[in-house]
């Protein structure tokens, strides 16, 4: 089959690998229908984390199920998924606790709880950007979908950006009525803004510098930041007057840059410290590593962050972290969408072969204009 491939520092290739295969009783093969690009996954496009070369990328995927396992029981071959990034056991401790993104038994990696496909440390599993894939443990994993083609694009986002980006505002606390900052305008902040909005937000300032981001983010009732314009803090207290936001998300992770384009690691975590008021609550959702050989200081390096902890403790701030649980929120957001209440595919910007995927990551990558979400159609 084909499949998008790791090569090396901002290179990869299509070409053929090992077909997907029922491995394990409980697996199933999915024929991709839509799969993503990920801003998550432009870490490992960079070469900056230890992905080893030769690796099948992609965990954003949906499609429909080819073959499955004699211990399947749930889900059967022709049935409609999506397929959480998160890879689950279902039955360990924190599976049962509602946490599959720290799943007990799937990441052979020492020292790292959950799995997920094609990602650096989180597992064996071969990525999605590719005609098929191996699903383990499906029926605890598959998410069923309305038969059809409807809603492909919203249903896309059902993989990881969208309950990211829930999760994003769980983490943070966010209310109706609430005023809410989010930092980063890529599809995961993105997908929090709209989270944000459709829970009753008052008022949701999306910051970046990337001015089709924010145009997205005006559009779907989000007020945008330009920090390019002065800095976020300020024109956010400003808008606040003074009291700053009842809560926010950090949706941009270990790589973020100012305005110049000067990586600052803790810059995002700083700025919400400072805007989110007494109290309040930040959810990080951002992808932060243990260790960064690429970072611009000996402690990033080591995975050690420096940032204001002392004013978040004085604050009282309550601060969440961690990869979504994809499948304590998919259900709810997929029946958002059939209802008409959530529309997460506003962000797709390109529909895309797989043979495709080369000139899509390098476009993502250089955040060239209008580029803002990718999808990859294998059957196209």
């Amino acid at each position: 089959m084909r499949a998008v491939v790791y090569e090396g520092p901002r290179k990869v290739t299509v070409r053929d690998v090992p077909d997907a295969r029922v491995e394990q009783p409980t697996d199933a093969v999915i024929r991709l229908t839509t799969t993503n690009v990920c801003g998550s996954d432009l870490h490992m496009y960079e070469g900056r984390t230890s992905v080893e070369e030769g690796t099948v990328l992609g965990h954003e995927n949906m499609g429909v199920v080819e073959e499955v396992g004699p211990a399947v029981t749930r889900i059967k071959a022709g049935d409609r998924v999506s397929v959480p990034f998160n890879i689950a056991c279902g039955t360990c401790r924190n599976c049962l606790h509602g946490w599959t993104s720290y799943c007990l038994r799937t990441n052979p990696t020492e020292g790292v709880d959950g799995a997920a496909y094609g990602y650096a440390n989180m597992g064996p599993y071969p990525g999605g950007q590719a005609e098929y894939l191996r699903v383990p443990y499906a029926d605890a994993n598959l998410l069923e979908l309305p038969q059809g083609r409807d809603h492909e694009d919203d249903f896309a986002m059902l993989s990881d950006i969208f309950p990211t980006g829930w999760h994003g505002t769980a983490l943070a606390g966010v209310t109706a009525g609430d005023d809410v900052a989010v930092f980063g305008a890529g599809p995961v902040g993105l997908m929090a803004a709209h989270a944000a909005l459709i829970q009753g937000a008052a008022r949701v300032f999306v910051v970046d510098k990337e001015l089709d981001r924010l145009r997205l983010a005006e559009e779907i009732g989000a007020q945008a930041v330009d920090l390019t314009a002065g800095g976020p803090v300020e024109q956010i207290m400003d808008a606040t007057l003074g009291r700053g936001v009842d809560c926010g998300v950090e949706a941009v992770g270990y790589q973020a840059h100012d305005a110049s384009g000067q990586e600052h690691p803790e810059l995002v975590l700083d700025n919400l410290v400072e805007v989110v008021r007494s109290t309040g609550g930040i959810g990080v959702v951002g992808v932060y590593v243990p260790e960064d050989p690429g970072a611009t200081t000996e402690l990033a390096q080591q995975g050690r962050i420096p940032f204001q902890f002392g004013a978040a403790f004085t604050k009282g701030l309550h601060i969440g972290t961690g990869q979504a649980p994809v499948a304590r929120y998919n259900r709810q957001l997929r029946d958002l969408i059939v209802a008409g209440r959530a529309r997460p595919s506003f962000l797709v910007s390109h529909h895309l072969g797989l043979d495709e995927a080369p000139d899509a990551y390098a476009h993502f990558d250089a955040r060239d204009d209008g580029w803002t979400k990718v999808l990859l159609n294998p059957g196209a």
